[in-house]
This record gives C-alpha cells, sequence and structure tokens, in this order.
C-alpha cells in the first residue's frame, strides 16, 4: 500500500513530512524527509479557508450520541497486516516521521512531532497513533450497525486523515472525546483538524451532535 502524505497541520508542527517509501530486505534503512509538499493525508486536499468543510458538516446528519453497549476495542481489529511483518501502525509512523529508520519493516528510530501538542519524540515506541474520530466516537455515531469487516476497514484506514502519529499524553487525553469536549492544545492546527474531522465523519456516513457541530463550525473560523 503506498504511503500517503502527513496532513498539513502535521507538516507545521514538524517542518517537513516523509515521502513514498518501499524497504526491502533486512537491512536498516534511513529514509529522508521531503519538504516540499503541502498535500493533506489521503488526497484530500485542504480548503484551506474552510468552506468545503463548511458544506460537508451542513450535510451530517445531527443525532444524540448513541449507546456505548456492545462496544469493545476487539470489534475495530487493528493495526493491520501489510506484508512482510509490516503493519498500518508501521506506515503511518513512516509516513509522519523524519529521518526513520527501519530494520526490515519495522521501524525502530526516528523523529515524530506530535500532531497535537508539538512534542518531539525520537523513540517510536513512545508514539501512538491517533484515530482522528476516535473508535468509541464512531461507535456511538454509526458504527455500532456496521460489520466488523467494515469496522476493521476504518479503524486501519489510510486514505482519509485518519490516522496521526501523536505522543502518548495527548492521545490518552483525548481519549474517545468529540471536538465539543477537547481539541489539539495549539489553536493554530484548529482549522485543519476540524476539516481532517469532517472529512472522515463524511466519508464513513457518521452522525454527529449537536454540540459536537457547534464545535467544529467554531474551529473552522480558524482557516485563513
Amino acid at each position: 500500500m503506498p504511503l500517503r502524505s502527513a496532513p498539513r497541520w502535521t507538516i507545521r508542527l514538524a517542518a517537513a513530512l516523509l515521502a513514498s517509501l518501499a524497504v526491502a530486505g533486512c537491512e536498516v534503512t534511513i529514509t529522508d524527509p521531503d519538504s516540499g509538499s503541502d498535500s493533506t493525508q489521503g488526497g484530500t486536499s485542504s480548503t484551506r479557508n474552510g468552506d468545503e468543510a463548511r458544506k460537508r458538516l451542513g450535510k451530517l446528519t445531527v443525532a444524540k450520541a448513541g449507546s456505548m453497549r456492545g462496544y469493545s476495542r476487539d470489534k475495530f481489529p487493528h493495526w493491520r497486516s501489510t506484508g512482510d511483518n509490516c503493519d498500518v501502525r508501521d506506515t503511518v509512523l513512516k509516513r509522519d516521521g523524519t529521518k526513520v529508520k527501519v530494520s526490515g519493516c519495522n521501524v525502530v528510530a526516528g523523529t515524530w512531532v506530535s500532531a497535537y501538542d508539538g512534542d518531539k519524540l525520537t523513540d517510536p515506541a513512545k508514539v501512538d497513533i491517533d484515530h482522528m474520530v476516535p473508535l468509541a466516537n464512531a461507535w456511538r455515531s454509526g458504527a455500532s450497525s456496521w460489520t466488523t469487516d467494515k469496522r476493521e476497514d476504518f479503524a486501519n484506514d489510510l486514505d482519509d486523515p485518519q490516522l496521526v502519529a501523536v505522543s502518548a499524553a495527548a492521545n490518552r487525553s483525548k481519549g474517545d472525546q468529540d471536538p465539543s469536549t477537547w481539541k489539539p492544545e495549539r489553536t493554530g492546527t484548529w482549522c485543519q483538524y476540524a476539516e481532517d474531522w469532517v472529512a472522515v465523519k463524511t466519508r464513513w456516513k457518521l452522525t454527529v451532535t449537536s454540540a459536537e457541530k457547534s464545535a467544529l463550525t467554531e474551529m473552522l473560523e480558524n482557516c485563513k
């Protein structure tokens, strides 16, 4: 599976991103960042002024949060294998890091700037891969009725801005909260965060609560 470019707001924090990477054999390889790209993850081009995100947000179904009854992270199988002892987590680490070292398919070193709080991380074991729309939030907004296969596709989605490398502290702080109760520390990331959240909910036809919609509307006012 080809690697996608990192979200624009991750670029601003990291000041560089990783281009497509092909790894063969078991030798240790160091990848070089490509600082020339300014695209968003998964080919979802940034609207910059938030207009397209506002239109998409306006079309999302507003509904009360569903029940958590029956929820389990095991119902969203991840991380999916990508072959040769690689998995989706490795793919995101390669994509979002700089000076990434790999042994075969496994990421063993590199530098990551946490997209949510700006923390610099140099140990891949301390990097969390966050689901932009948390699995539990997805469950409450429509995923409870999906098949396990569809939930697995959602949990491993590399085509949309759904997976992002962040610090463990930021990921734990966010938990399963939507933007009405949690936002990234850096207000400069709010525009892209809201755009990406709306993009994922639109792609997967998930609902939003009225409070969530209001928060996203406010965050999109930060778009320039």
